[in-house]
């Protein structure tokens, strides 16, 4: 027979097939050794192969861990861009899209909240740019852009050391209120004077040594005023800015005697300097300052130990004095509002004062300060207003407490109420809360209520949700917000319009020394001034400084007689300025008593203290 071979095997030599045997069955004796074979190959095949797979599965593994790891890294590094893998085309939504489209729907975008070690200057710019969509005073302002305030604030600050001088545009409206440019160039001027002549420079310890020693040489060309701490937060605070521009109409240095928590409450105002009184100063002399003190103002004049200054040599002048302007001030002490003592006043190279007073109406009653106030401030009725943003700065501490506050609870309301109480007796009075009620109502500063809710269908026609107006209530007691609260809750609006209420605090009774306290009160004074309309109560400079700051004419509740709500319950004030509240009745010229209110049509008497005086603007001037 014909031998065959098989093509397909071709490393298998050629099989014979042996006569008078079935080709089938020969092929079937031969298959069991021709798959051992194949089966060999395959298997050394595998050996060679496998191992190099595993090893590369492994590395990819070890890479991407986690099925889509990889890709969920990449969203997290770009949240504004989507990927779409199955189409293998992007669909990039921009970043300024993104925040622009959250801003137009008061939406903050979220922040990463694993990033850590973050530099706080990167970290404050990226909340100022998150902030520009917080409520609408923030959207109005996050066009503007002015840090500065109209150049009321100069530059040379770091974020790090002062948040709230950063950012604070953003929260709060603009002002209509503008400083004039005279006003700019005098505080650019005294900035520089208080770095040349400030704390730990060469002048100043030259001129600390002639204090300490109590001899004046005669060649210091720095002069010094220094405020002593006293009293409640809001009289502090409208008493520094009174005493500061004391020191810009003087060319005198304004140092801050730092108390208990001065420094925990206020940025330093002053760039590449600071306001504070250094840590060796002699603080023996702050103690001595009170109404018994040898050095005070008014006792010497009155024990004539000093007459007012015309022939007398340099040396026989007090190397300080102290000049005790507060509510229980004597005639004497009174006379430093009588150009001829500020004449002497001006060869006095060290003076301390300690107030509770905004005294600065009575500034503008001295022939040698008028003209300069006029200049600048041409608006009269916003001297506090803009020497308070100037001045005083959040703490970063206090700063914090403010933003949370905000942020959590008005940001998104439609109006923002303020009702700032405060009485000077211990407890709560329910015909002064009647009285706010009453007050809130009848000048529609909030939305009457219905007795029962069957209006209801009728207000809420659209089925839309509405904004809330927001009312925010400072007092020590928490009597009040429990009353406004209560009443919004059991009764709906006439106008089917929600109210939110608010308290941040109620600390029962005022702690002056408190550190915690005063944080707290100074918190809530800035809250209050970002409120778009305020309520405040007589007397009380705590509602002067919310006014003064938020640029607002309150209305301002009238002091009760007999424990019976006045009717009216409160008036719109004629200007955001503070009260004087114990000014001088005196005519310097003529020696004689006279109504200080009634001498310039812009310096009247106030609205909650009838003898007391405030600047008010007029028209006709």
């Amino acid at each position: 027979m014909r031998g065959c071979s098989v093509k397909s095997r071709r490393h298998l030599p050629p099989v014979t097939l042996e006569d008078g045997k079935d080709s089938d069955n020969h092929l079937l004796e031969k298959k069991p050794g021709f798959n051992a074979a194949k089966l060999l190959c395959i298997s050394l095949l595998c050996l060679l192969v496998l191992p190099a797979l595993v090893s590369l599965r492994y590395h990819a593994l070890s890479q991407d861990s986690v099925p889509g790891q990889s890709q969920i890294s990449q969203l997290q590094q770009n949240p504004g861009r989507i990927v779409e893998e199955q189409d293998m085309a992007s669909t990039r939504i921009g970043d300024d899209k993104l925040l622009a489209d959250q801003t137009k729907n008061n939406q903050v975008p979220d922040v990463d909240r694993h990033t850590n070690g973050r530099d706080l200057d990167k970290e404050n710019e990226t909340s100022s740019s998150m902030t520009q969509g917080i409520g609408g005073s923030s959207l109005e302002n996050a066009d503007n852009g002015d840090s500065l305030l109209d150049s009321l604030l100069a530059e040379g600050f770091s974020r790090r050391s002062c948040r709230s001088r950063h950012e604070v545009y953003r929260y709060r409206k603009a002002s209509k209120y503008k400083p004039s440019a005279y006003l700019v160039e005098r505080l650019r001027k005294y900035e520089a004077l208080h770095r040349r002549c400030g704390p730990n420079t060469e002048i100043f310890n030259k001129s600390l040594d002639q204090l300490k020693s109590g001899k004046i040489t005669g060649d210091g060309d720095c002069q010094y005023i220094v405020w002593t701490t006293y009293s409640g937060l809001g009289n502090r605070i409208v008493t520094i800015a009174a005493t500061f521009l004391y020191a810009l109409l003087t060319n005198r240095v304004l140092l801050i005697d730092r108390g208990r928590d001065m420094s925990d409450l206020f940025c330093e105002p002053f760039p590449n300097t600071s306001w504070f009184l250094p840590s060796d100063f002699p603080l023996a002399l702050l103690r001595h300052c009170n109404e018994t003190s040898i050095q005070r103002y008014g006792n010497l004049l009155n024990n004539s130990i000093i007459q007012v200054y015309e022939n007398g040599t340099l040396s026989s002048l007090p190397h300080y004095i102290y000049l005790h302007l507060t509510h229980n001030y004597n005639f004497h002490d009174k006379l430093f509002f009588c150009e001829t003592e500020q004449h002497f006043l001006e060869h006095i190279p060290w003076l301390f004062l300690k107030s509770n007073n905004y005294f600065v109406p009575s500034l503008y009653l001295l022939p040698i300060f008028n003209k300069e106030l006029h200049h600048l401030f041409p608006d009269k009725d916003s001297v506090f207003h803009h020497l308070g943003r100037y001045l005083f700065h959040p703490s970063n501490q206090v700063w914090g407490l403010i933003t949370r506050f905000y942020q959590s609870y008005m940001a998104y309301a439609k109006q923002r109420i303020g009702i700032q109480i405060r009485t000077f007796d211990p407890g709560f009075f329910p015909h002064i809360s009647e009285q706010v009620v009453d007050c809130s109502l009848k000048n529609g500063v909030l939305p009457n209520v219905l007795i029962n809710d069957e209006a209801l269908e009728d207000t809420y026609l659209n089925g839309d949700m509405k904004k809330p107006y927001v009312v925010l209530v400072t007092s020590l007691h928490s009597g009040y917000y429990e009353k406004i609260k209560s009443m919004y809750w059991e009764h709906p609006t006439l106008d089917g319009q929600l109210v939110s209420v608010y308290q941040p605090s109620h600390e029962e009774w005022q702690q002056t020394e408190k550190q915690s306290h005063n944080m707290k009160a100074w918190a809530e004074m800035y809250l209050l001034s970002l409120c778009d309309v305020l309520i405040t109560s007589p007397w009380s400079t705590f509602g002067y400084v919310a006014q003064g700051f938020g640029g607002i004419k309150p209305w301002i509740l009238f002091k009760p007689e007999n424990d019976t709500t006045p009717d009216p319950p409160c008036r719109e004030v004629m200007s955001m300025e503070p009260c004087f509240h114990a000014p001088p009745f005196y005519d310097c010229q003529a020696k004689k008593g006279k109504d200080t209110g009634k001498v310039f049509p812009y310096v009247k008497h106030c609205e909650d203290v009838p003898w007391g005086l405030k600047l008010v603007e007029n028209d006709e001037l």
